[in-house]
């Protein structure tokens, strides 16, 4: 998905997501369903990590498309090892 960013002549600017190559030359305003005209701006590049844009992507997907599970998921049980000093101490 793209954001593409369109002009109204009466309300002001607002964006549209799209899928990328099929923004139309003039879309509706969601405000007043007047034509709108397509503005071009600079592209919003930002490097970040792989695992940070991975995350970023799932969490867009999940907000559009959240994952229904059917069960809680099982309890995972985590072994307990005592800390070796507390098998010096005194038993009571």
């Amino acid at each position: 998905m793209a954001t593409y960013e369109y002009l109204c002549s009466r309300c002001g600017p607002f964006d549209v997501k799209l899928e990328i190559g099929t923004a139309p030359s003039s879309y509706g305003c969601p405000a007043c369903a007047g034509t709108a005209r397509r503005v071009y701006s600079s592209l919003g590049l930002s490097l970040t990590s792989k695992a940070v844009t991975a995350l970023h992507l799932q969490e867009e997907q999940a907000r559009e498309a959240p994952a229904v599970v059917s069960q809680v998921p099982p309890r995972r049980r985590v072994p307990r090892h005592p800390h070796p000093a507390l098998s010096r101490l005194p038993r009571l």
